[in-house]
């Protein structure tokens, strides 16, 4: 099959993390003759039970290259999910999950990125390229990568180099069970969600719980909310039915600076979308306008 031209501008990659864990992504590039390079670059997290190629986020890496951006989108290491793969293939990766760890992959992608590293990569700038402009670097996250991005952009090493932020449907706290869950969970060592798209059911170990448990400060969001620089837009749907929209408000009063809260009335937690993507519905269309303009009036000359 002959490869067009925005498919010579889809690279896929692979890095080890200082953790010895290997995250595979995509880096979608912009139309050369269409937005000369170096281009402002945004890396884009998945959420809970997401992966990189799910849904909207093809639809979204897509928009923004036309947008004049490059992005950097990956899986999570506790995703358990090649590149390619329709449902969770790795449940041992996916049972040792934890917040922690999706911080560590996502600064271990910034890090190969090569701007400032952190130390967190042990093959710092590995992702370096020289068409992409890291002093214009933006965040994009949903739901539970919202929690991500958010606290990566409030780091201490890469709080000065981020200089926009999109969330949508972003979690505003981590610790997400009743008592009487976690006691069970503390009881079996273990716990199971359902997969509702695939009906798969997946193992949840005792690490997750343990790292909310001992890291309430690392990962208080709404403490990172008011400590981050970067300008921020929350997407919330009105609708929301996985993480409600009283979260969006709640990191929206904990936030300093700039920020803004574009709630989309109506919306669900992804904004009508589903997987296999089968085109934009009106609510992701409103998120999406909202985001490209965040990311052009911040990362570029233009509004």
């Amino acid at each position: 099959m002959t490869q067009t031209a925005a498919d010579l501008r889809t690279t896929p990659f692979a890095l080890t993390t200082p953790q010895k864990r290997t995250l595979h992504g995509i880096l979608d590039l912009p139309d050369a003759a269409a937005f000369a390079p170096p281009w402002p670059t945004v890396v884009v997290c998945h959420g809970f039970k997401g992966f990189m190629e799910w849904g909207f986020f093809p639809y979204v890496a897509e928009l923004l290259a036309q947008r004049g951006f490059a992005s950097v989108r990956f899986n999570f290491s506790g995703a358990g999910m090649q590149p390619g793969d329709e449902r969770v293939t790795d449940l041992a990766a996916f049972r040792d999950d934890s917040y922690s760890r999706e911080l560590e992959d996502l600064l271990a992608v910034l890090d190969a990125l090569g701007e400032e590293p952190t130390g967190n990569s042990e093959n710092g700038g590995e992702l370096a390229d020289e068409r992409l402009d890291l002093s214009r670097l933006g965040l994009f996250g949903h739901s539970r990568g919202g929690g991500a991005v958010l606290l990566a952009a409030a780091h201490r090493d890469w709080a000065a180099h981020v200089k926009a932020l999109v969330t949508w449907a972003s979690i505003a706290y981590v610790d997400r069970w009743s008592e009487d869950e976690k006691a069970r969970w503390h009881m079996h060592g273990t716990t199971r969600v359902v997969n509702g798209r695939t009906g798969q059911e997946l193992p949840l170990g005792l690490g997750l719980l343990e790292d909310v448990e001992t890291n309430r400060l690392k990962l208080d969001l709404e403490a990172a909310a008011g400590r981050r620089t970067a300008p921020w837009l929350l997407v919330h749907g009105a609708d929301d039915e996985s993480v409600a929209l009283a979260e969006g408000e709640r990191l929206d009063a904990a936030a300093s600076g700039e920020h803004e809260l574009h709630v989309v009335k109506g919306a669900g937690h992804t904004y009508g979308a589903v997987h296999p993507f089968a085109g934009p519905t009106p609510h992701l269309t409103e998120a999406l306008n909202a985001t490209q303009t965040w990311f052009r009036r911040h990362l570029t000359d233009a509004a």
